[in-house]
């Protein structure tokens, strides 16, 4: 099924929107390419979801040109608290709307041929590196109407390159700012973690504004070379106004691996997809998430683990909590194809209800098409176990301090995992804060 849609720019536009830019030829077919395509393409799949009638397509500007900060003490505090400044001048981007605001990297780090920086100047200064990369593998422009959406529309992230035997150590950050109404977000990251690499990479996305219609299209694209190790840490808190479309995925090489730890914390409605591909023989995948979901707000989750390679291991973690009159699905999928014996797939997906309207819905799915393999699943929807609520209660602890208690117990297996300590905290103030 397709879904008209009535988009705010044209062919004209973007020729004009990537000429401007200084993108190469290459970029400026794709993303005209792509354009022709938003119209015949349907929407994603979202299981048990009905999309429709979301808003992905409306916004008001495309590109808005914000202040760069003159420097971090300008930032607004909640950004503050995300990043250590005392170091911030080691390896941290800072997008404010579509405006690269702040850009820093360590001069080892550059000394040893690691690049982050912006997308759009890494279009311009490595072109022929991103464009090996771009949407040709991981995620491609013609699967829906939103991957071609972004791919015309892509108007901010970052670049991640790691060479080959490269150890970054220190954690890369960055942080992206909405605070003006009027701005969309067509936000593409793409990390690169060359053979024997190694990196940790954290993102936040931080509303101060509310808008009454926002949108939000975000795609990540992790490529993980022979024996690397990527860490990939997210907090999402964009506004209740924002519709998010955000697609995380990774492809793995030969005994690599990708670690997901995903806090999806935003107000406004969001169908998410999170994919790894075990391509190479020994690779490793870990998916951590948790959700919290208010309000009225209606969430669609996809979580999955595709076995490809010999002696991979898959592992899908996720835990949300829904109160007033929230509804989130939790589509959870280990995949193991022919050929890919010896292969482990686990999942677990729980769901904890505070209200009576708050509705949870939690799918397991294993799809085993070798015989070789391990695979297993565990799936709960359920509400506060009133016998732990008791055990603190009789206890000294009030009703309402017990269920905090419980609900951070709950949620405490990803969030640990969170790799800075900033962002950590920030995952559970922004819990404290939505469950209260």
């Amino acid at each position: 099924m397709t879904v008209e849609t009535n988009l705010p720019v044209d062919q004209e536009y973007i020729r004009s929107f990537s000429t401007e830019k200084g993108e190469g030829q290459w970029l400026t077919d794709l993303r005209l390419a792509a354009l022709d395509k938003v119209e015949e393409l349907p929407l994603p799949k979202a299981e048990k979801t009905k999309i429709t009638n979301w808003n992905f397509t409306q916004f008001t500007s495309h590109a808005v040109e914000s202040e760069p900060f003159a420097s971090l003490d300008e930032l607004p505090e909640e950004v503050k608290s995300l990043i250590n400044l005392e170091e911030a001048d080691k390896n941290l981007y800072i997008q404010r709307n579509q405006t690269s605001a702040f850009l820093s990297i360590s001069k080892s780090l550059t000394e040893q041929g690691v690049i982050f920086t912006d997308i759009a100047t890494a279009v311009r200064d490595h072109s022929s590196l991103v464009q090996k990369y771009f949407m040709t593998d991981v995620v491609r422009p013609d699967e829906h109407k939103l991957t071609a959406l972004h791919a015309a529309l892509m108007n901010g992230g970052v670049f991640l390159y790691v060479p080959k035997n490269i150890e970054v150590k220190e954690p890369i950050q960055a942080v992206y700012i909405h605070d003006n109404e009027e701005a969309a977000l067509f936000n593409h990251v793409l990390v690169v973690a060359e053979d024997n690499s190694s990196v940790t990479y954290v993102e936040n996305y931080v509303s101060t504004v509310a808008p009454e219609k926002g949108v939000a299209n975000i795609i990540t694209e992790v490529n993980a070379g022979t024996n690397a190790k990527v860490v990939y840490g997210a907090v999402d808190t964009l506004a209740s106004g924002v519709t998010t479309y955000v697609n995380r995925r990774g492809v793995t090489g030969r005994d690599a691996r990708i670690e997901w730890a995903l806090g999806m914390m935003n107000d406004g409605d969001t169908v998410s997809e999170n994919v790894t591909n075990l391509m190479g023989d020994g690779s490793f995948a870990d998916t951590k998430q948790v959700v919290v979901g208010r309000g009225s707000q209606s969430q669609n989750f996809t979580t999955k683990v595709v076995h490809f390679g010999k002696n991979t291991e898959g592992y899908i973690l996720k835990h949300g909590v829904m109160k007033d009159s929230a509804k989130s699905i939790f589509n959870g999928i280990g995949k193991i194809e022919h050929g890919a014996s010896k292969s482990n797939a686990e999942q677990e997906s729980r769901v904890l209800m505070l209200s009576e309207k708050a509705r949870g819905d939690a799918n397991p799915i294993l799809l085993i098409d070798e015989d070789d393999v391990t695979a297993g699943h565990a799936a709960s929807v359920g509400r506060v176990d009133p016998l732990q609520l008791y055990y603190l209660m009789s206890r000294g602890i009030s009703q309402k301090e017990a269920e905090r208690l419980i609900i951070h117990g709950f949620l405490a297996p990803v969030v640990e995992k969170m790799p800075i300590q900033g962002v950590k905290t920030q995952l559970t103030e922004v819990i404290e804060r939505k469950v209260r």
